[in-house]
């Protein structure tokens, strides 16, 4: 089913269950709309890193190294970062390891603490593999306005901020 036929059902169904429970906000259809464009964003990037024999996970945590100044970062940032476990950030680690794209070992300053840090080789991936995933971002955007993307940005992240807000007056976790 096409995410048109999705958002018309969602519509619909939303409509229903208004009319039922009048009290439902405007808004619980808002959250399904994004949770389902979040994940055919997700599935279509995903789709585009399979040439490349990576999963998200693994993308994520690529780029954040090839992002940081020095190239590296600790396990537990990254975990954070791509918002994986332990156990999943050491399988990601291996296997970004194999491929030689990072390096795992001890710091220089505190031999306790690993450090995780992209390779030559990986840096020499990732410049080869972001432009070719260029032109899918930008078919993603079309018809958009750079007024539109600051706007989208701009209450994408107030959103990100009630939610944090929710959840830490919550006590939940950020």
């Amino acid at each position: 089913m096409s995410l048109l036929e999705k958002l018309k059902r969602l519509d619909e169904g939303i409509a229903r269950v208004r009319q039922a429970i009048p009290e439902v906000p405007e808004d619980a259809a808002l959250c399904r709309v994004l949770l389902l464009v979040g994940e055919r964003l997700k599935e279509q990037f995903e789709s585009r890193l399979k040439p490349f024999k990576l999963n998200d996970s693994e993308f994520r945590t690529l780029m954040m190294l090839f992002s940081r100044p020095d190239g590296s970062s600790t396990p537990g940032e990254l975990c954070e970062f791509t918002s994986q476990g332990a156990t999943n950030m050491t399988r990601i680690a291996d296997a970004l390891t194999k491929r030689g794209l990072i390096t795992r070992g001890p710091s220089a300053e505190d031999r306790r603490r690993v450090v995780v840090r992209i390779t030559a080789a990986g840096r020499r991936f990732v410049q080869k593999m972001l432009p070719a995933m260029i032109p899918a971002v930008e078919r993603t955007f079309v018809g958009f306005t750079d007024t539109d993307r600051r706007h989208l940005s701009r209450l994408l992240r107030k959103l990100a901020d009630n939610i944090s807000q929710f959840e830490n007056e919550a006590g939940d976790p950020p």
